[in-house]
């Protein structure tokens, strides 16, 4: 079987957690990473904007290596809400997007308190009421936006230090006390998350689970992928780009 190749898409370096996962799972052939750095963070963009540097990330990545993936990650929850669908209608490989993980968040609380812990994009759409409605009814969920946590994740992975308190703080709205009951689950609703979670799980006032939705992403690839990738041989190509001027 020829080597085959997957690219993961990202705003920065969120989408490394995702990479992490699908090694994890041994999904194989070349793996391509593509981050738009220089639009990052997307939450900062009005939607039509981060369509089109979605649109043109991509196109540039599939000329660039001469031919089209068999598959797409847009390991990214911004860029998932808004250019599925354009992405969809302009190419015929699989695109695989991500959301947060509220389904096995509202299956695994106990105490009926559970957090999606997003960027301050994903938090004012509509998508994510609608996603919870679907898949969490059941739970009393707090959308718990942080404004800051993707740049703090961005700047970490660069060698800059975090801060402590600041993490405390803005992930404090995630954490609820109501009638005796506290918040239990916390689905990280950003790919940039998990790449702080010992930092998280330090900062947290008390322990809760954490829903990393990267594993859920490389079980979906691994699906749609199927017998494309099962005896490929892990060979990474890490990249970092940004698209044609807009």
């Amino acid at each position: 079987m020829s080597a085959k190749r997957l690219i993961v898409f990202d705003s920065g370096f969120g989408g490394l957690s995702v990479v992490s996962a699908l090694r994890r799972r041994q999904i194989g052939g070349r793996l391509y990473y593509v981050a738009d750095h220089a639009g990052f963070p997307y939450g900062a963009l009005d939607d039509e904007a981060v369509v089109a540097r979605v649109l043109a990330t991509i196109e540039a990545a599939v000329e660039d290596e001469e031919g089209a993936p068999d598959a797409v990650v847009i390991a990214c929850s911004t860029a998932s809400t808004l250019a599925l669908p354009a992405l969809r209608a302009r190419w015929e490989f699989p695109v695989v997007g991500v959301v947060p993980a509220l389904k096995p968040a509202a299956r695994d609380t106990k105490s009926g308190l559970v957090s999606a812990l997003v960027t301050a994009g994903t938090a004012r759409r509509r998508y994510l009421r609608d996603l919870i409605e679907e898949h969490a009814a059941g739970a009393d969920v707090t959308i718990a936006a942080a404004p800051n946590l993707a740049a703090m994740a961005e700047a970490f992975i660069r060698g800059e230090d975090l801060s402590s308190d600041a993490l405390a703080r803005e992930i404090a709205p995630a954490f609820v006390e109501r009638d005796g009951a506290r918040t239990d689950v916390v689905a990280l609703g950003c790919t940039h998350y998990p790449l702080l979670l010992d930092q998280l799980v330090q900062a947290a006032p008390w322990p809760v689970t954490w829903i990393d939705p990267a594993e859920a992403i490389a079980r979906r690839v691994a699906d749609v992928a199927g017998a494309l990738y099962e005896a490929e041989a892990a060979e990474g190509v890490l990249r970092s780009t940004a698209p044609p001027a807009l």
